[in-house]
C-alpha cells in the first residue's frame, strides 16, 4: 500500500439523531363522540456505531468525511402511529482502531474483532403521546412529551496494527529487509535512512504450517520522543505486540570499527538509546518479551556470549542476503510468542461501562446483539410527572 494511503489518526465529530416528538391528538370520528386522546410515541434518533471490519487496513476511508451525523426520529402521529426510527450511522473501521475523547483525550473504547460494535452516541428517545397521560382524572390530556436531544461529541480515531512481533531499530538497521526474506511482504528497500514512511505487515511461516505476524515500524532515532527525525509518531502500532524484536547491525557504515569490543560497545549503546526511546514513549512496552538480531552479520562475525550476559537478552547473529540464522531467529520467535500466548501485554487504559441491549435496539440481530456495546450510562425512566399541565405549544 503507498504511504500517502495509510491513514492511522483521524478526527470526527459526531452527532447521534434527536428522538421524535410525541402527538398530542383526540379522536375524532363521526360515530365516536368522545374518542378520547389517540396521539402516537416519537420515533428514536439514530445511534452512532463503530463496527470492526476485518477488510479494513486503514482509515483512509474517513480521512475527508469529517462530520457523521445519524438522522433524527420521526414525530408520533394520530390514531397511536409511531414515528419512524432515525437511521442509525454506522463508521467501518479496521480491527486494532482504539478511539479517544477528542476534547479530553480520554480513553473510550477499542475495535479488536471483526463485526464487534461500539454504540458511541445513542440517538434520544422519542417523546409519549399524550395517549400514554389518560387517566380517570385526566380523560383528554393535551400535552405530550417531547423528544430526547441528540448527543454529539469529538473523537478521535487511531489505529494499532495488530501484529505478533514488532521490528524496533535505527533507520537502515535491515528491518524491511529481513521482512522482505521471511515473508511476502515487499516493503520498499534502499541505502538511505527513513526508506520506510509508513508501517508494514508480513505473515511468515514457520515450521507445522503455523504462522505469525510481524510488523516493520517506521525506524526511530535518538531525541525521537522529542520529535526528531519521524518522531515516535508510529509507536502506538508496537503497543498491541507480544514481543519486540531489536535490530541493530554489526557494522552501521564503512567507517565503523571492526574490532570486536568496539563492536560490542557500540551495539551495546545502540540497544540502550532504542531501549531509552521506548520507555519515554510508554514505560509499559519495557515489560514485552525482547530479543536482539545483529544485523549484517555476514560482514563480521562477533561473540553473542558476552553480550547476552551484559544484556540480559537473547541475541541472534542474521544475515538477511545469506540467510545465516534466520531458521533459528524464526524459531524463537515462535516460542516467545507461545510462552506470551496465555499472557499477552495489554497497555492499561481508563475502564468504560458496558450497558446491555434494551427494547431500542430490537432490530439487532443475534449476533450483532453479542458484539454490541455501549458507552452511555443507563437510561432512566421518563418522569411523566413534569409533563403534566404542559401545553403542546410549550
Amino acid at each position: 500500500m503507498p504511504s500517502g494511503n495509510f491513514i492511522d489518526y483521524v478526527r470526527l465529530y459526531c452527532r447521534s439523531g434527536k428522538g421524535g416528538a410525541g402527538c398530542m391528538h383526540l379522536h375524532r370520528a363521526k360515530y365516536v363522540p368522545k374518542g378520547g386522546p389517540d396521539g402516537g410515541d416519537g420515533g428514536r434518533g439514530g445511534h452512532v456505531i463503530l463496527e470492526g471490519n476485518r477488510n479494513l487496513w486503514t482509515l483512509l476511508h474517513l480521512k475527508y468525511q469529517k462530520h457523521i451525523l445519524a438522522t433524527d426520529g420521526g414525530h408520533g402521529g394520530q390514531s397511536r402511529s409511531f414515528g419512524k426510527d432515525g437511521e442509525d450511522k454506522i463508521i467501518q473501521v479496521p480491527c486494532g482502531t482504539v478511539v479517544y475523547d477528542g476534547d479530553t483525550g480520554e480513553w473510550l473504547a477499542e475495535i479488536k474483532e471483526d463485526k464487534q460494535r461500539i454504540v458511541l452516541l445513542k440517538g434520544g428517545r422519542g417523546g409519549l403521546g399524550n395517549w400514554h397521560f389518560r387517566s380517570a382524572t385526566n380523560q383528554t390530556p393535551r400535552y405530550a412529551q417531547p423528544g430526547e436531544p441528540a448527543q454529539e461529541r469529538n473523537i478521535v480515531l487511531q489505529l494499532k496494527v495488530l501484529a505478533d512481533v514488532g521490528l524496533v531499530g535505527f533507520p537502515n538497521a535491515g528491518k524491511s529487509t529481513l521482512l522482505s526474506v521471511v515473508s511476502a511482504a515487499k516493503p520498499e528497500i534502499a541505502d538511505y535512512p527513513f526508506t520506510t514512511l509508513t508501517p508494514q505487515l508480513g505473515i511468515v511461516a514457520v515450521r507445522d504450517n503455523c504462522s505469525f505476524c510481524m510488523a516493520d515500524i517506521p525506524g526511530i532515532i535518538e531525541g525521537a520522543s522529542e520529535g526528531k527525525g519521524l518522531g515516535l509518531r508510529f509507536l502506538r502500532h508496537i503497543e498491541r505486540n507480544a514481543v519486540l524484536l531489536f535490530m541493530v547491525p554489526v557494522i552501521s557504515n564503512a567507517t565503523d570499527s571492526t574490532d570486536p569490543r568496539d563492536c560490542i560497545q557500540r551495539i551495546e549503546k545502540e540497544y540502550r538509546i532504542l531501549l531509552a526511546e521506548l520507555e519515554k514513549y510508554n514505560p509499559e512496552l519495557l515489560t514485552k518479551a525482547r530479543l536482539l538480531a545483529l544485523t549484517k552479520c555476514d560482514l563480521l562475525t562477533i561473540d553473542t556470549q558476552t553480550l547476552q550476559e551484559k544484556l540480559d537478552i537473547p541475541v541472534f547473529c542474521i544475515s538477511s542476503v545469506t540467510g545465516l540464522g534466520i531458521a533459528e531467529l524464526k524459531d524463537a520467535l515462535w516460542n516467545e510468542l507461545q510462552k506470551e500466548q496465555n499472557q499477552v501485554i495489554e497497555i492499561s487504559h481508563a475502564p468504560i461501562d458496558v450497558i446491555h441491549r434494551d427494547e431500542d435496539d430490537a432490530d439487532l440481530t443475534t449476533e450483532e446483539e453479542q458484539h454490541t456495546i455501549y458507552l452511555n450510562e443507563v437510561e432512566e425512566e421518563w418522569d411523566l410527572s413534569k409533563y403534566k399541565g404542559i401545553g403542546w405549544d410549550e
